[in-house]
């Protein structure tokens, strides 16, 4: 089993990491992480390249991630939620799968045909809600061709229960992990 783990977090040791830490100690095979600050990313740029051609114009980290995106079993979108959404170089990624989008809508190609599994953990604190940024992580799992989405794992009160008090958090990694382990071999070609 192999896992993509697309972090969103600027923290190298906030709420995000502590649950992706206890998700990968859970984990068999391997995973590889990307964080999304530090990625060197950009956003889609909607030059329009992707309409007529395969791939993308922009000659960044991104081209690496469209040619091993296949590779994996289980993507995981991790991200603190900010103003009710996924932090903003998490949304760039997202942007550039508009790649997949164009490929599917406009020349009836599959930029990514082996199906995925995917899970979203998501960390917050203050009054914001939680399912813009769930919408905007199962719509990107959804480009990798993620058929299989696992429940949502959130903390959603770090403004006043640490995550490492978190059972709730800590228990929906167990079940995203869990739910992993009872999918693998669920992946594979379609659409």
């Amino acid at each position: 089993m192999k896992t993509l783990i697309l972090n969103g977090s600027p923290r190298k040791n906030g709420d995000v990491a502590f649950l992706l830490e206890q998700l990968v100690s859970l984990l068999p095979g391997e995973t590889v992480r990307l964080n999304a600050y530090t990625s060197g990313i950009h956003a889609c740029e909607d030059c329009r390249y992707c309409k007529v051609k395969p791939g993308c114009s922009i000659h960044d980290p991104m081209q690496q991630l469209y040619r091993t995106l296949d590779t994996f079993d289980n993507i995981v979108i991790a991200s603190p939620v900010y103003f009710s959404d996924l932090t903003p170089p998490l949304l760039a990624i997202g942007s550039r799968l508009q790649a997949s989008y164009m490929a599917k809508r406009f020349r009836n190609e599959q930029m990514f045909p082996r199906l995925k599994n995917g899970a979203v953990i998501l960390t917050g604190g203050g009054d914001g809600n939680l399912d813009p940024a769930w919408d905007a992580a199962v719509k990107f799992l959804r480009l990798m061709n993620a058929r299989n989405i696992a429940p949502l794992a959130a903390a959603q009160h770090t403004d006043h229960l640490p995550v490492s008090e978190d059972r709730q958090a800590q228990d929906g990694v167990k079940v995203i992990a869990r739910w992993f382990i009872d999918h693998a071999g669920s992946s594979g070609t379609g659409y």
